[in-house]
């Protein structure tokens, strides 16, 4: 057998392995899958080939009282804020204060050198002083001028004079008092004190630095954090919702929560409305007084608002999430008796982050359908795996994968209904 013959035969033997490597793995694949396929059928009970019960979780209408919260956007703001500066000119010595610390009203915060206030002190009060006496010896020579025009020893205009020269320093010892009441109060300026209680930011000199009168820069910025206030906007189709149990004399809760939405920073009452509308945002100003005492909420931060304005007493309530809409409004999928989902058309009423009121098509006590909508029909059968308050204790892949299916184009013909869009 020449050369070129073997190298054939060797080419056909690779071939023939190759092909039969190939169908075995297809039987492998094909046998691994089916077994795999045949596991749940057999758990569920149900014949291969029959169309397998949609897994669900399920939740209970119930009636409760429900609390109806408006939600807005705010911002924290200090109800004083005052920038603390010199009202008089001098040296620097003494700052006792740390960044951050409260304090009450009329604490020191700084003190400049008060010498030449002193001097100036002592100079207005030895003028007054000075004609002080002059006014005692003034007082006593008209004395004894009156007297002696009595006594028609002297003209009457002698004690005219000296009745004025009385008056006239009369006049200038009230002039004396006021230029020493005026060195006492820039004396008196050197020890700056808090004009509010507050918080202290940031200071923004050091001892030894010349401070001159009221410098724009100031020496600290001190606001008032306890209380503080909230002012938010609403859109002012709420404004009726809020005006009118305030008109009747209720006090309204607010409540502030962080930028997330999730962590409550405090709680306050609603103080007053804007006597406006923004017509450029349609929106209208709130504003809320918050205690603070914990000093969660900070000037200027952003929050998220919830303002209570009423609460529906024994409402019928399912989760937000259970309700489903389509061309025809709004409906849920309820459990029958028979391990069916129906389709019951609602009405839905007021509701809140997660909780929605139906005012028709179901009564308290019906088993709604909380998850696995995805793939229900009207009399498609189901298979309850929890409760809808908390989740099972396991759940099996498939059912885990039924919950929540992948994301695929539909079938022509075929719609595929989810929360808050619309079925055809």
């Amino acid at each position: 057998m020449s050369e070129s013959n073997v190298a054939r035969l060797v080419v056909r033997h690779r071939l023939v392995w190759a092909l039969v490597a190939l169908l075995l793995i297809g039987l492998a694949v094909w046998w691994f899958a089916g077994s795999r396929t045949s596991i749940p059928e057999k758990k569920a009970g149900y014949a291969a080939g029959a169309t397998p019960p949609v897994p669900v979780k399920i939740e209970i209408a119930k009636v409760q009282d429900l609390d109806i919260y408006l939600r807005g956007l705010g911002t924290v703001t200090a109800f004083a804020t005052v920038t603390v500066r010199s009202r008089v000119q001098g040296e620097l010595v003494e700052i006792p204060f740390k960044e951050g610390d409260k304090v009450k009203a009329g604490d020191l915060l700084a003190r400049i050198d008060p010498r030449p206030y002193k001097v100036a002190l002592d100079q207005a009060k030895g003028t007054l002083a000075q004609d002080v006496s002059q006014y005692e010896n003034a007082k006593l020579d008209l004395k004894r001028y009156k007297t002696l025009k009595e006594q028609k020893s002297i003209a009457g205009q002698t004690v005219d004079t000296q009745m004025s020269l009385v008056k006239k320093y009369q006049a200038i010892i009230l002039t004396d008092q006021a230029a020493v009441d005026n060195a006492q109060l820039q004396l008196d300026f050197t020890r700056i004190v808090a004009p509010i209680s507050g918080r202290l930011g940031l200071r923004q000199f050091d001892v030894g630095n010349i401070l001159v009168t009221n410098d724009p820069q100031g020496i600290v910025v001190l606001t008032q954090t306890q209380p503080i206030s909230l002012v938010f906007t609403l859109p002012e189709s709420n404004l009726s919702e809020v005006r009118d149990p305030m008109l009747a004399g209720k006090t309204l809760t607010v409540d502030a929560y962080d930028r997330a939405d999730t962590k409550r920073l405090g709680q306050g009452v609603l103080m007053t409305v804007d006597n406006q509308i923004d017509v450029t945002t349609g929106t209208f100003k709130l504003k809320a007084q918050f205690a603070n005492d914990d000093d969660a909420l900070f000037p200027n931060q952003f929050v998220n608002v919830r303002i209570l304005v009423r609460t529906l007493k024994d409402a019928l309530t399912v989760s937000a999430a259970s309700v489903q809409q389509s061309s025809q409004g709004a409906f849920l999928y309820v459990l029958q008796a028979d391990g069916s989902a129906a389709v019951k058309q609602v009405k839905v009423g007021p509701r809140t982050a997660d909780r929605v009121v139906i005012l028709e098509g179901i009564t308290a006590g019906d088993k709604v359908v909380l998850e696995g909508t995805d793939r229900l029909r009207a009399g498609s059968k189901v298979r309850v795996i929890g409760d809808g308050s908390a989740p099972p204790a396991s759940v099996s892949a498939s059912d885990s994968a039924s919950l929540n299916p992948p994301l695929s184009a539909p079938a022509a013909g075929q719609a595929t209904p989810q929360t808050g869009q619309s079925r055809p």
